[in-house]
């Protein structure tokens, strides 16, 4: 069963007042692209944050926000009773938990909430991580692009133990426009998974679409203008056949990590014996043209459709 946190107000530090006081300080891992906005975000509604990236450098305009910038996983979270992690993959999220400077057997105790897209095996291996060193884990990945990140506008797809859902309300609050729980760890991760597969495919066909207009001899044009006045035109799909047609590849999710997501919804199928045709057949292209525009939008795929 799930449920969902309805959208509220950010909170600003004075309006937090004595619930501020009660929530544990928190450590924020992982400040990049996605990372950075979501931590500032919780800076700004008044928490206290301790924030460590593996480029220091990247972590240091947070300190601007009243953060302290950690050298190590383990410093950042010294003190701290709630750990985000916004890492870029499994491996670089175990690697800050076991590694020398790592996290983990220094917090019992400690709420770990994993945000990142990190797939179902590695989600389900960190979980069980957590639990051998008395951590509670909550599977958290995120909807939403840059965009939304920085806006506070981010879908929260969280899964986890019932009796931290209260502690986790504020924190949610500061990042996203709703959280919907979606029962017991891992669960958040598949339904990343499942969501990332549709967005891939969509942008796969948006562009096959207006590349097979143009050989036509149609206006791409007019084609985006006949999904937007039809059901057939997603708004995402219809926003997205305008930056590809206006050539404007700007990073709001880059090609590097829709490839990553993509081969993590093809690893899930894979086991569980089944497949994800329309997922897979855009793969090798997408690898190809991600050479060249790794760091583009993933609206980049245009360029070689």
């Amino acid at each position: 069963m799930t449920s969902t946190q309805p959208p509220s107000p950010h909170d600003t530090p004075a309006a937090l007042g004595d619930r501020t006081a009660k929530t544990p300080v928190i450590a924020f891992l992982g400040t990049g692209r996605m990372g950075s906005p979501m931590a500032e975000n919780l800076a700004r509604s008044g928490f206290q944050l301790r924030v460590w990236n593996r480029t220091s450098s990247r972590a240091t305009a947070l300190a601007e926000q009243g953060a302290f910038v950690a050298h190590t996983p383990a410093e950042a979270v010294q003190g701290a009773g709630i750990l985000i992690t916004m890492l870029a993959d499994g491996p670089a999220t175990e690697r800050a938990a076991n590694g020398p400077d790592g996290f983990l057997a220094r917090c019992p105790g400690l709420i770990w909430v994993q945000m990142a897209t990190v797939g179902a095996r590695w989600s389900a291996r960190l979980a069980v991580t957590a639990g051998r060193h008395g951590v509670t884990f909550v599977d958290a990945p995120v909807s939403g692009s840059q965009g939304p990140a920085r806006t506070g506008q981010l879908l929260i797809l969280a899964s986890g133990p019932d009796r931290v859902r209260d502690i986790l309300v504020p924190v949610f609050g500061a990042l996203g426009r709703a959280t919907v729980w979606l029962g017991p760890a891992g669960d958040g991760t598949k339904a990343k998974l499942v969501l990332n597969s549709w967005l891939v495919d969509l942008v796969e066909a948006t562009a096959e679409v207006l590349s097979f207009a143009g050989r036509l001899g149609l206006d791409p044009a007019s084609i985006v203008e006949l999904l937007r006045v039809t059901p057939l035109g997603s708004p995402y799909a219809v926003q997205k056949a305008g930056t590809m047609l206006a050539g404007d590849f700007a990073p709001a999710f880059a090609l590097k990590h829709a490839v990553k997501d993509a081969e993590l919804a093809v690893q899930a199928a894979y086991g569980l014996g089944t497949h994800l045709p329309l997922t897979e057949a855009l793969l090798p292209r997408w690898r190809h043209t991600a050479l060249e525009h790794a760091d583009d939008d993933l609206s980049a795929v245009y360029i070689t459709a």
